[in-house]
């Protein structure tokens, strides 16, 4: 679905590609939203972290937002790779966050609030990572009018799940 928002938001969709052929069963890229090759110019170490976000949208040559879907995975996995983003480049401003069952939202704010992430160069991640709820990004997807928004309108749908 996040893949299918960002298409249709005329995003560029970058997913890794251990999880590309998974997603691409259930999403038939309509344009050639889909990029092979990240359009970024950072560190191998910093584009190798890049590589492994579940999804991310891109405009031109920055990415817009960074999303990690915590299904069948540890929460802390998303949100140590999402540290280690801000702490390799404390300058980039970008909105990241962590997708998963509402019930899993405690845990996660929990997660993100611990100390270890209140010590980023750029401030703590609770700052510039946040949570979003299945069923937000269900309403997101239902919205008819999506073509015609830009990627801030996934802030009211997730203040509204909140």
């Amino acid at each position: 679905m996040l893949s299918r928002i960002g298409e249709r938001m005329k995003l560029k969709i970058w997913l890794p590609k251990s999880d590309r052929q998974r997603v691409l069963a259930v999403w038939k890229p309509e344009t050639d939203s889909l990029l092979t090759t990240l359009p970024l110019n950072y560190d191998t170490i910093t584009l190798r972290t890049i590589e492994k976000y579940d999804v991310l949208w891109i405009k031109g040559r920055s990415i817009v937002r960074a999303f990690e879907v915590e299904h069948t995975t540890s929460i802390y996995s998303g949100i140590l790779r999402m540290a280690d983003l801000m702490a390799l480049q404390p300058n980039l401003d970008i909105k990241a966050h962590i997708v998963a069952p509402a019930e899993r939202r405690e845990k996660v704010l929990q997660e993100i609030s611990r100390p270890v992430f209140a010590l980023l160069e750029k401030g703590p991640l609770k700052e510039s990572c946040t949570f979003i709820s299945y069923e937000a990004v269900t309403e997101l997807y239902l919205e008819k009018r999506l073509e015609y928004m830009n990627d801030k309108v996934l802030d009211e749908y997730q203040e509204r799940a909140e």
